[in-house]
C-alpha cells in the first residue's frame, strides 16, 4: 500500500548540514486534505527493504539500538539527508535513480556517518556560536557608527562601523560552510568504514557521488569554492575513490535476490508515482521481467482496468505465492475498485505473510469497515487498535478506527480516535474540539478521558490550525 502523506509541522528545527529547515515529522494520510509540509510516502515493502539496507550499517556504527527510522520523501529528485538525529530522509527519486542496492546503501552509509559523528548537534553548536559572533560584530559596528556620527558625517569611524556590519557576517558564513564541507568529508570516510566493516563494497557510494558531481560541474564552474557547502566536486570524488578502492570489497557484487527486490521496489514506485506513459517507457510491454510485470499490473489498476489488473496480479501471485506485497496490491486494487468484500481475503493473506505489518493491517481494517457489514465491526476494531499501537503516526488507522467505533455506537471512542487523527493531520483546533466532546462521554479518570484531556491541553504547534 503506497500512500502519499504529508508531514505534520513541529517546532523542532531540523538541520540538513547544509541549511537549517523547518520540517514536519508526523505522517498524515493521503486523503483530500491540505498539504502542510513536505509529503512523505508510506509503503511496507519499500520501508522494509530500506531497513534491511541500513540495519548492518547502523550496527557497525553503534547505532543499532537508537531506533533510527527511514522516511521516504515524496520528491522525484535525488536527495537524502539526516535531520533530527533519529531519522534518515530519502527522496523516492534517490531510490528510483539507484540502479543497484549498493548505490543506495552507499548513500545510507554516508548519512549514517553524519549520525554517528554527531554532526547535527555539532552543527547546532557552530550555528549558535556564529549567531553570538554576529551579534557581537553588530554591536561593535553600531558602536563605531555612533562614535563616528558624533565625530561628524564624514568620519572614517562611521564608515568603518558600517563595514563591520557586512565583513564579519561574510567571514562567519564562510567559516560555517567550511565546517560543513569538513563534515561531508568525514561522513564519506565514515560511510566507507561502515561498508567495509559489513563486507560491502563502497563502489556504489563512489559511483553515485561521481555521477551527481559530474552533473553539477558545469553549474559550479567559476563559483567561489569557499561558499560551497560541499567539498569541491573533483577533490571530494578523488578522495572518495581512493578510499573506496582501498577496501577489499571494492569488486563485490550485490546478491541477485537483493537486486531483484530492489528492482521490484523501483518498479512499484514508478507505477504509483509516474504517469502511465512514463511507466510504459520504463517498462515496455515487451519486457516480461517480474519487475516490469509488477509495474504493468499496478499501472493497469490505477488507470481503471480492474479486471485486467487482477489477471496480471494473479499471474504474479502464481509465480510467488508467498509474496505478501502481491496479495496486498490485489486487495488494494479491489478496495479502491469498490469491492471491499472481495478485498478482505487477499489482505488477510498479506497480513499473515508480512508478519502483521501495521500499514497492511490498516488496509485490512479499512476493507472490513468499508463493507458496511456490522459483523466485521469488532474484528476491524481489534485489528486497527493493534495497528495504531505499533504505528501511531498514521492518521488513516485512527480514521478507520473512528468509523468502526461509530458503527458500533461507541461515540466516546469514535470521538477520541477522530481527535487523534486530526492531531496527526496537524489540525489542532479540530483535535481539541473532538477531544473535548470525547471527555464528556468518558468517565473522569478513565484511560480514554486521560488521552482526550492530553489532546485538549496540547498547545498548537507552529504551522498548525489553532484557534
Amino acid at each position: 500500500m503506497l500512500l502519499r502523506i504529508a508531514l505534520r509541522k513541529k517546532s523542532l528545527k531540523l538541520t540538513t548540514l547544509t541549511t537549517a529547515v523547518a520540517l514536519a515529522v508526523a505522517p498524515m494520510a493521503a486523503l483530500a486534505q491540505e498539504n502542510r509540509g513536505p509529503p512523505v510516502l508510506r509503503d511496507t515493502e519499500t520501508e522494509q527493504l530500506l531497513r534491511e539496507y541500513t540495519r548492518p550499517i547502523l550496527r557497525a556504527a553503534g547505532l543499532e539500538k537508537q531506533n533510527i527510522q527511514m522516511v521516504i520523501i515524496n520528491q522525484g529528485v535525488f536527495n537524502a539527508f539526516v535531520a533530527d538525529g533519529r531519522r534518515i530522509f530519502v527522496n523516492y527519486g534517490a531510490i528510483m535513480q539507484s540502479e543497484t542496492p549498493n548505490q543506495i546503501i552507499g548513500v545510507m552509509a554516508h548519512e549514517t556517518g553524519h549520525l554517528a559523528g554527531g554532526h547535527l548537534a555539532k552543527m547546532r553548536e557552530q550555528m549558535a556560536q556564529a549567531q553570538t559572533q554576529m551579534i557581537i560584530a553588530m554591536l561593535l559596528g553600531a558602536g563605531a557608527m555612533v562614535a563616528g556620527a558624533q565625530g561628524g558625517s564624514n568620519s572614517g569611524l562611521a564608515n568603518a562601523g558600517a563595514a563591520m556590519f557586512s565583513a564579519p557576517g561574510e567571514m562567519i558564513r564562510r567559516n560555517l560552510l567550511s565546517y560543513v564541507r569538513q563534515q561531508e568529508e568525514n561522513a564519506d570516510k565514515a560511510g566507507v568504514k561502515f561498508l567495509t566493516a559489513t563486507g560491502q563494497s563502497a563502489r556504489g557510494m563512489y559511483e553515485t557521488f561521481r555521477r551527481f558531481t559530474d552533473e553539477s560541474l558545469f553549474a559550479a564552474r567559476g563559483s567561489d569554492p569557499y561558499v560551497q557547502s560541499h567539498p569541491m566536486p573533483a577533490q571530494r570524488v578523488a578522495a572518495l575513490e581512493e578510499l573506496a578502492r582501498s577496501s577489499p570489497y571494492w569488486d563485490k557484487k550485490d546478491d541477485p535476490a537483493l537486486q531483484l527486490r530492489h528492482d521490484m521496489v523501483r518498479a512499484k514506485i514508478s507505477a504509483f508515482m509516474e504517469r502511465q506513459d512514463t511507466v510504459y517507457r520504463r517498462y515496455p510491454l515487451s519486457n516480461n521481467s517480474l519487475p516490469a510485470r509488477y509495474a504493468h499490473a499496478i499501472a493497469t489498476y490505477r488507470h481503471g482496468d480492474l479486471r485486467s489488473a487482477l489477471a496480471q496480479i494473479d499471474a504474479l501471485i502464481q509465480q510467488q505465492p508467498n509474496n505478501p506485497y502481491f496479495h496486498e496490491v490485489r486487495g488494494q486494487a479491489l478496495l479502491e475498485g469498490g469491492k471491499p468484500q472481495e478485498a478482505i481475503a487477499p489482505l488477510r493473506k498479506a497480513v499473515a505473510l508480512s508478519n502483521n505489518a501495521p500499514l497492511i493491517e490498516m488496509l485490512l481494517g479499512q476493507a472490513l469497515v468499508a463493507t458496511g457489514n456490522n459483523a466485521y465491526t469488532d474484528e476491524a476494531i481489534a485489528i486497527l487498535r493493534a495497528a495504531v499501537a505499533r504505528e501511531g503516526e498514521a492518521p488513516i488507522g485512527y480514521m478507520q478506527l473512528a468509523m468502526a467505533y461509530g458503527r458500533k455506537g461507541d461515540y466516546a471512542q469514535a470521538d477520541l480516535a477522530s481527535a487523534q487523527a486530526a492531531y496527526l493531520r496537524g489540525d489542532s483546533k479540530t483535535a481539541r474540539d473532538l477531544a473535548s466532546r470525547a471527555k464528556t462521554r468518558f468517565a473522569i479518570g478513565t484511560p480514554g478521558w486521560v488521552k482526550a484531556d492530553d489532546i485538549v491541553n496540547t498547545k498548537p504547534l507552529p504551522g498548525q490550525k489553532g484557534n
